[in-house]
């Protein structure tokens, strides 16, 4: 039976950026019945998004108001967010409406406010918190390997930005807070929760082309998922901006996520074996195909039940087997190295 869609639209809030303009291409080719508006601050940038779109509706969005100054009878069916709203009013809009709610802006150490509201209304909207690594492409991939294991003992990602990749505002605006605001990363290791600062936050990793990188200790959602899914002694997620291995060879830039998994494989193996995920136009359209799952997700558009009233992560509500197709129909090489 085919899923149903939505009658109310999906609204897409600062969605004129880079990373919202590939998502709206991504969502209209995977539903192609699905309602979509795009909501800015400004309603011409909102109607120049929208211009070459068919069925795209442009509105203006107040995230300074309850309402985000909408009229009073708006509805969605789900609201996305690719700024951080620091007021949690659109997360709050949301859960008036029952609409699902999904997030990529929020590291770990900034989730507390979303998560204190969801406790505060638990049954009023689903909410997808997406701020692993481009929007869940990371974890998805770690989780589709780690399935060839019988025991995970430690998880390493490392992800390569291209520093000509970085995105637009707002996602040069999440970079620097992310990594100003909280200058410690989140990890586990040895089965302990901690943080790492300063020295211990320093690490180094090796691209697909044989470059190592300088890399910092990250605190986004990636060490979260794999943490409870797979309840490894030690998870890290680590990034780096440089030169992808790509531009190094005279092509344009792409985007690069390093796996590392140690453990005993079904196959008889055991130690520590390396996986790769490469995106040859950047992560603009790898965000994008995540976004499009998260939602699919959320709605119930790709052959599960909707999501339930609650607070999710990615991992809970897309098959990771599932997501490394569509990354891999989207362009990617997701691939053992």
């Amino acid at each position: 039976m085919s899923p149903t869609v939505p009658t109310d639209p999906v609204l897409l809030i600062g969605g004129t950026g880079l990373v919202g303009r590939a998502a709206l291409k991504s969502l209209r080719a995977r539903y192609p019945e699905l309602p979509l508006a795009i909501g800015t601050r400004s309603i011409a940038k909102a109607r120049a998004a929208t211009q070459d779109e068919i069925g795209v509706d442009a509105v203006e969005v107040d995230l300074s108001r309850l309402d985000l100054g909408l009229v009073a009878d708006a509805r969605f069916s789900a609201v996305i967010m690719f700024v951080k709203d620091e007021t949690l009013n659109a997360a709050r809009f949301a859960q008036a409406r029952g609409s699902a709610y999904l997030d990529i802006s929020t590291a770990t150490f900034e989730i507390g406010p979303e998560v204190s509201l969801h406790a505060q209304n638990p049954g009023a909207a689903a909410i997808l918190l997406a701020s692993n690594w481009l929007a869940g492409a990371s974890t998805w991939a770690a989780l589709h390997f780690a399935e060839q294991f019988d025991k995970v003992d430690a998880v390493r990602v490392a992800a390569l930005l291209d520093e000509l990749d970085v995105g637009g505002e707002a996602a040069e605006a999440d970079y620097v807070r992310q990594t100003t605001a909280g200058p410690s990363g989140l990890l586990r290791e040895h089965g302990r929760w901690g943080w790492a600062s300063g020295d211990a936050a320093q690490r180094s990793f090796i691209d697909v082309g044989g470059v190592t990188h300088r890399s910092q200790v990250f605190a986004n959602l990636d060490v979260l998922s794999l943490s409870a899914q797979l309840d490894a002694a030690s998870v890290s997620f680590e990034f780096a901006v440089g030169e992808t291995s790509s531009r190094r060879d005279g092509e344009q830039f792409s985007t690069e996520i390093i796996i590392e998994i140690e453990g005993s494989r079904r196959n008889g193996g055991q130690g520590r074996y390396r996986f790769e995920v490469v995106h040859p136009d950047g992560q603009a359209p790898l965000t994008a195909a995540a976004i499009s799952l998260g939602l699919g997700g959320l709605l119930g558009l790709d052959g599960r039940p909707p999501a339930a009233a609650g607070l999710h992560l990615p991992h809970l509500l897309v098959d990771p087997h599932h997501a490394v197709r569509v990354m891999r129909s989207a362009g990617a090489s997701v691939r053992e190295a």
